[in-house]
């Protein structure tokens, strides 16, 4: 049995560093020792609203080389933040070890609550347990290596100008989402020793470029190389553009390269977070939920706080309908903690209908040990396809439509039925595949023979072609980067039929 405090931690909104730290101690052994989760070490910083807009122009990175584009993200928030147009997040969390959570000291008591069992323990436990932060991400080296990229970045326009670290930047930036592996390492990259590294680094680009470019054949030797052979001297097809550039690019000086090389390992730091958003955030609500709902059994909390609280978590997990007007896609919290709690439901008070659709978990009477491994080993779109129940789709009255081009009108397609739910479940879990919503676009040749054009190929899924201005832009970014002609052809995923074609030529003196 419980045993109810004999006060409150607090029975006011103000607090001090005193509170927070005994408000720490007191959500810690729920946290670890009760619910069991598994946390790197916490590190809490309290800062200002404009700290706040600062993180959030750096991607919430607490060290960041410099660059135009932060500038104007922090200018745009604090404009709309000013006028009451936009709110600030109550907390930041960095996927570090120390897991370094930002909070506001514009909360009130009961928020700082909230947010060190939001942040500090629920997010801070999926980073360090979900196998794509563990596949992908260093939390030990993080740190070192925003330390080295900012100080490296900072020698570059010292030596070389501000105005060309700045073009090599603003093209790499462009190419971020076409940055990243795909697949799976043996084992995440350790980012600690990657400055000790630059240097044994340099010496080996120095010396594959020179055998990659200066023994290329040239006139009608180089109509006779087998492709075979030239894509594999080049390592092609290749998914990821920045690190083709970093280690083929063939007009690009050494620091240009290791700005590549920084700009693409941060991009593969974020690209869990990409695909775990719903589950990220669903972890971190379900367990300040659990949290905060203990600490008031207990009276650790009092009863006005907890009213407090219950009327922010409604607000963070309320998800409007699709014809309220204020719809506009799911909400990650709502959906993720929606998902969660029915799993809670399923383990310890399922329905026939539960059991059969669930049976590896249904009344398993232990929904926070089931649900920390799907918080290990599941992302956004295998949660929803395996764990969006038939009950929360009437509750939430999901259906799927039909909308083709051919057609004259859309038609609902899946409905609640046996066959219904199932469609419907795939269909809201493709949304969250990031396979299906980021373009397939691979290098796939180099025209060696020739002019050295750089040929790209984008595969094109269910007729969607890439933005004609958008990609106009990123491609004269690339060809910047590449020294030559970069050439885009889009074809289609079925019949392999070229459907549209892009071409993009350097620009003149952007070398210098």
């Amino acid at each position: 049995m419980d045993v109810r405090a004999e006060t409150p931690l607090f029975t006011g909104s103000d607090w001090d560093f005193a509170l927070v730290n005994r408000i720490y101690d007191a959500i810690e052994p729920i946290a670890v020792d009760e619910m069991k989760l598994n946390v790197y070490p916490n590190q809490l910083e309290i800062i200002s609203s404009e700290q706040m807009l600062d993180a959030y122009s750096s991607v919430g990175m607490p060290l960041f080389y410099k660059h135009w584009s932060f500038g104007k993200q922090f200018v745009t928030n604090e404009m709309l933040y000013r006028k009451g147009l936009r709110g600030l997040a109550y907390e930041l969390v960095i996927n570090s070890n120390p897991c370094i959570s930002y909070i506001m000291q514009e909360n009130s008591a009961m928020m700082q609550t909230l947010v060190i069992a939001h942040a500090a323990f629920g997010h801070n436990h999926f980073f360090k347990n979900n196998y794509l932060f563990r596949q992908w991400t260093d939390a030990d080296g993080i740190l070192d290596y925003l330390e080295f990229a900012k100080r490296y970045i900072a020698q570059c326009e010292e030596r070389h100008g501000q105005l060309a670290v700045e073009r090599v930047l603003d093209a790499a930036h462009a190419l971020m989402n076409q940055g990243v592996h795909r697949y799976p390492r043996v084992r995440p990259r350790d980012l600690r020793h990657e400055a000790e590294r630059e240097a044994e680094r340099q010496a080996y680009r120095d010396r594959i470029y020179d055998d990659l470019w200066r023994t290329v054949p040239v006139g009608a030797k180089a109509a006779t190389v087998e492709r075979d052979e030239r894509l594999a001297a080049l390592g092609l097809p290749q998914e990821n553009i920045l690190y083709f550039l970093e280690k083929s690019g063939p007009r690009l000086e050494a620091w240009q390269r290791e700005i590549l090389r920084i700009v693409r390992l941060i991009a593969q730091y974020f690209y869990p977070q990409r695909q775990t958003k719903a589950m990220n955030e669903g972890a971190a609500t379900y367990t300040h939920y659990r949290i905060m709902t203990t600490l008031h059994e207990r009276g650790q909390i009092t009863d006005g706080a907890f009213l407090e609280f219950l009327q922010s978590h409604t607000g963070v997990v309320y998800q409007p309908t699709y014809d309220s007007g204020h719809f506009s896609s799911f909400n990650p919290y709502a959906l993720g903690f929606g998902i969660m709690t029915d799993v809670e439901r399923i383990c310890m008070d399922p329905t026939q209908e539960d059991r059969e659709w669930f049976g590896a978990i249904a009344g398993s009477g232990d929904p926070l040990e089931v649900l920390k491994d799907i918080w290990a080993n599941y992302r956004d779109e295998s949660f929803i396809s395996q764990f969006l129940s038939p009950r929360l789709i009437r509750q939430w009255r999901l259906f799927k439509i039909l909308d083709r081009e051919s057609d004259s009108e859309v038609r609902v397609d899946a409905i609640h039925d046996e066959r219904g739910y199932r469609r419907i479940r795939r269909a809201l879990a493709r949304e969250y595949d990031i396979g299906q919503q980021e373009p397939d676009i691979q290098v796939v040749d180099v025209d060696l023979a020739g002019d050295r054009t750089l040929m790209l190929e984008h595969v094109v899924v269910n007729g969607v072609l890439l933005d004609a201005g958008d990609t106009a832009k990123v491609l004269q970014n690339l060809a910047n980067l590449w020294g030559y002609e970069v050439a885009l052809s889009e074809v289609d995923a079925g019949n392999r039929k070229e459907l549209k074609s892009h071409r993009s030529q350097p620009l003149s003196g952007w070398m210098r």
